[in-house]
């Protein structure tokens, strides 16, 4: 635990990060596994670094990797190769031909699940080495609640959580938003619903949340819109190409545009508008998490 005594030291030497234009910061979420997150995140980057930005995703699911599968990349190296020493984040980065530059985590390895103080901070130390430049990161957490998830989201400027019309992923999105606004001080979130038959059955799903959060959370929710069910994303997905690549006039592909759109639309925090905020943030988070577990 006194690791973590440390890290607001690191956050003093993130200035050479510092750059004149803004970063936009969104981490992208669940209660539940299996509710399409990280699909979301590898498409909402494609459109991004289609639209001339330079877009950065990174894998923070530690233990159970996906991104990469999504996009078709087979990475050599991963984030556990950052925390032991082995390789820097820019080397351990893979650019795709979508132009994202991804951040590749482990997949089926528990100690990356469970990093200790001194691992996450390591990896708070190899972002403020990043020299890539960054119009947008995508963080893809994990599902549920632990430490990581609440860090990552915690850090970030906005947080999209990912729901679809099932009890347990609407229950779970709730403890999720429980957790962050009550223990972290999140007070915004932005909701996609997904896998729904219709715009209106999306909009409900949203607002059975909002009702919610409104009558026992101190904070507001946005709404991004809704992805369809598809099955020329599930043709996508078997192919190892978003959707919004394979079939960009599909019904999903053209909603992911319309949830790009409005996320572009949404205000970049002044206070927020540095890479080094996030990682401030993320000492912040990480320190929080510690003091809760004593």
């Amino acid at each position: 635990m006194a690791e973590f005594a440390s890290l607001p030291e690191q956050a003093q030497g993130l200035s050479r990060l510092s750059r004149p234009d803004t970063v936009r910061v969104i981490a992208v979420t669940s209660g539940k596994g299996g509710v399409g997150k990280s699909n979301l995140s590898v498409n909402l980057s494609t459109l991004f670094a289609g639209r001339d930005k330079s877009v950065v995703l990174m894998d923070a699911d530690l233990g159970l990797a996906n991104v990469d599968l999504f996009l078709g990349v087979k990475p050599m190296y991963d984030l556990q190769h950052v925390i032991s020493g082995e390789r820097s984040l820019e080397e351990i980065m893979v650019k795709t031909a979508q132009g994202i530059n991804v951040i590749p985590a482990a997949s089926g390895v528990q100690s990356m699940a469970e990093l200790s103080p001194a691992e996450h901070a390591g990896l708070i130390r190899a972002f403020s080495e990043l020299t890539t430049p960054v119009d947008v990161l995508l963080i893809d957490t994990a599902a549920g609640i632990s430490d990581s998830v609440v860090s990552f989201s915690h850090a970030a400027q906005e947080i999209i959580v990912v729901v679809c019309d099932e009890p347990a992923s609407i229950t779970d999105a709730y403890a999720l938003m429980k957790v962050l606004n009550r223990d972290n001080g999140v007070n915004r979130f932005q909701v996609v619903t997904n896998m729904v038959k219709s715009a209106s059955q999306g909009l409900g799903l949203y607002e059975k949340l909002a009702n919610v959060a409104d009558q026992y959370l101190n904070c507001s929710l946005g709404y991004l819109g809704h992805v369809p069910f598809d099955d020329e994303l599930r043709l996508a997905v078997r192919r190892q190409q978003p959707v919004v690549e394979a079939f960009p006039e599909s019904k999903s592909a053209l909603a992911m545009k319309q949830i790009a759109d409005r996320i572009e639309s949404l205000p970049v925090p002044e206070a927020s508008g540095y890479i080094e905020f996030f990682l401030e943030r993320m000492v912040s988070a990480g320190s929080n998490a510690i003091g809760a577990g004593r």
